[in-house]
């Protein structure tokens, strides 16, 4: 409630309504006088954040120690104690995405080298065959200082790539490629045609740079990360909601929130998770990513325990459920993501 001056006038400012009491019953504003000072702004803005601090601390609370609590609360209507579900998703996400690109992913250039020596040598290897690139990444990593980190990095990945010709083709231009198909020496299907032409022009855009297109497309499908999550939310729902089918007094909406609030504990839950990653990588001692074993189960039991203290079901019930949505929710997941992989590589 705010501390500014209640109007004698008993019209809402917002909606013209009688007001009986401090707010309006038709639209909720409070029946204040419209000018402020600089003071009442202050104090009020600050308000707005404690508040807001405060109520998704407290519902950050019940959601870690309490699994599927939140969503009862939301359906029986007990709402006004904590933060919206919709709200914490939103900003949970958010600071997510914002933390896991900026902080804890910096693949997207992989080779972030100051000496040009260095430089030299990550553009021989492009030329080299596997075998000998295994070889010599394994030889020349013994050479390098420890803050070359991202240099080791890509070298550690590279040996999974060696090799990928993703974009190669036999056509030298699109032109040469619609004369052969013209001249009927190749019968390609819509979907082949479409691809191979997407190929050629990567080919002459990227100089047939097999590798620059690679990881430009990976760091634009993980770009996409925040559409596919948010895109799977209401399959998530779906599914429980054919899961839960003999629930009548479930409905979809029900199942939608109890996704969101799981979506929020499994975005903290991963970001720990890479985090943890990130410091052992960093402080050079990989024994802690051990650690991330434990979070897996965790996330993996709270899923469980949620199901069973939302739905109250007995616990071969609900097991059974959870494994049904786990293996069907992944493949909804790998479609999705298969899908925005696809338009990812069109629109390169």
């Amino acid at each position: 409630m705010s501390h500014s001056k209640e109007r004698n006038e008993k019209n809402c400012l917002n909606c013209n309504a009688r007001v009986q009491g401090r707010f309006c019953h038709i639209c909720g504003q409070e029946n204040l006088e419209p000018a402020e000072s600089v003071w009442h702004m202050t104090t009020h803005f600050f308000n707005d954040i404690t508040h807001f601090d405060g109520k998704f601390f407290s519902t950050l609370k019940y959601l870690i120690t309490k699994p599927g609590f939140l969503s009862r609360e939301y359906m029986a209507g007990r709402r006004v104690s904590y933060l919206n579900p919709i709200r914490m998703y939103l900003f949970t996400s958010a600071f997510f995405f914002l933390i896991f690109f900026n902080f804890l992913t910096n693949d997207s250039d992989p080779v972030k080298i100051t000496s040009n020596h260095y430089g030299v040598l990550t553009d021989s290897i492009k030329k080299m065959d596997s075998a000998t690139f295994s070889h010599f990444s394994r030889e020349f990593k013994n050479f390098i200082p420890h803050e070359q980190k991202d240099a080791v990095r890509y070298f550690d990945s590279m040996d999974s790539k060696v090799g990928l010709r993703f974009t190669d083709t036999a056509y030298a231009s699109l032109e040469d490629y619609h004369r052969v198909l013209k001249e009927g020496k190749r019968h390609h299907n819509w979907l082949e045609q479409k691809l191979i032409t997407k190929q050629i022009t990567l080919n002459e855009k990227y100089q047939n740079d097999s590798q620059k297109i690679w990881l430009i497309l990976k760091d634009k499908i993980r770009h996409n990360f925040p559409q596919i999550y948010f895109i799977s939310l209401p399959f998530f729902a779906l599914l429980l909601k054919l899961l839960y089918v003999r629930r009548s007094h479930f409905y979809y909406t029900n199942h939608f929130i109890f996704g969101v609030h799981l979506f929020i504990f499994y975005y903290l839950g991963i970001l720990i998770s890479y985090s943890l990653e990130e410091f052992s990588s960093r402080i050079n001692l990989p024994y802690l990513a051990i650690m991330n074993f434990p979070i897996i189960f965790f996330l993996v039991i709270y899923c469980y325990k949620a199901m069973r203290n939302f739905y109250q079901q007995s616990r071969i019930k609900t097991l059974l459920k959870f494994l049904i949505l786990f293996f069907t929710f992944s493949i909804v997941l790998a479609l999705i993501t298969i899908s925005a992989f696809i338009l990812s590589f069109f629109k390169l």
